[in-house]
């Protein structure tokens, strides 16, 4: 199985996009009072432009290594993509991210907000990639 670049790409705006909509959208207040910002605060950001290109770069190498997963795994539908997507958040993600999250005293509902982004997001990314994937010739 090949790298799909164009499923890549996909998978990298649509995680860039759910980032958006779970920010910007269904969390923003909750998200900007766990962690202590105000509305001014962030209007006032120095580089307004420079977080969303980088995290599009870093979504990016998400979505590539995440395709590299699965054509290693062979998982070539929706599913086992999702699954793939999943299975790297509960046994990589999670456990990394919320060890961070506890020694530094956060609250509990700030992880369920940060990092359900990156489970959903995964899982998101994981079932474009294995959908439309390319087979070896």
């Amino acid at each position: 199985m090949k790298t799909n670049y164009l499923a890549v790409v996909v998978s990298a705006i649509v995680y860039w996009l759910l980032g958006a909509v779970w920010f910007g959208v269904l969390f923003t207040k909750s998200w900007m009072g766990l962690e202590g910002f105000t509305a001014a605060q962030a209007k006032n950001m120095p580089h307004p432009v420079a977080p969303y290109v980088i995290s599009f770069l870093l979504n990016l190498l998400i979505a590539f290594v995440l395709a590299q997963f699965c054509a290693w795994r062979n998982a070539t539908t929706a599913a086992r993509g999702a699954s793939l997507g999943v299975l790297l958040w509960i046994g990589i993600v999670g456990p990394i991210t919320y060890t961070t999250h506890m020694y530094e005293l956060r609250p509990g509902n700030l992880f369920l907000i940060n990092e359900g982004y990156v489970l959903v997001g995964l899982l998101v990314m994981g079932a474009i990639l294995g959908a439309w994937t390319k087979k070896s010739a």
